[in-house]
């Protein structure tokens, strides 16, 4: 028994994309800030790059992850 393929030929609806260097695959159709909660950050203490462009933070939950993204986040460190 074979699985369904997508249009693409993979054999399910998860996307290549790069965090900080590292390949990774996540669920298609996920937002940024989706995103963010899967790898275990807060969508509130990082700043996100994608694709060399720096996302606001008021549009990580309306924007979607893309095949081939590459993010480069950072987090922010308080200190005192």
């Amino acid at each position: 028994m074979s699985l369904p393929s997508t249009s693409s030929g993979r054999a399910d609806d998860s996307l290549a994309i790069r965090v900080n260097g590292e390949h990774r695959r996540v669920p298609g159709g996920i937002s940024i800030a989706q995103m963010l909660n899967e790898l275990g950050l807060d969508p509130l203490r990082v700043a996100v790059e994608r694709n060399l462009e720096i996302v606001p933070r008021s549009a990580l939950g309306q924007t979607c992850v893309e095949d081939g993204d590459d993010y480069e986040i950072v987090h922010f460190v308080g200190g005192g």
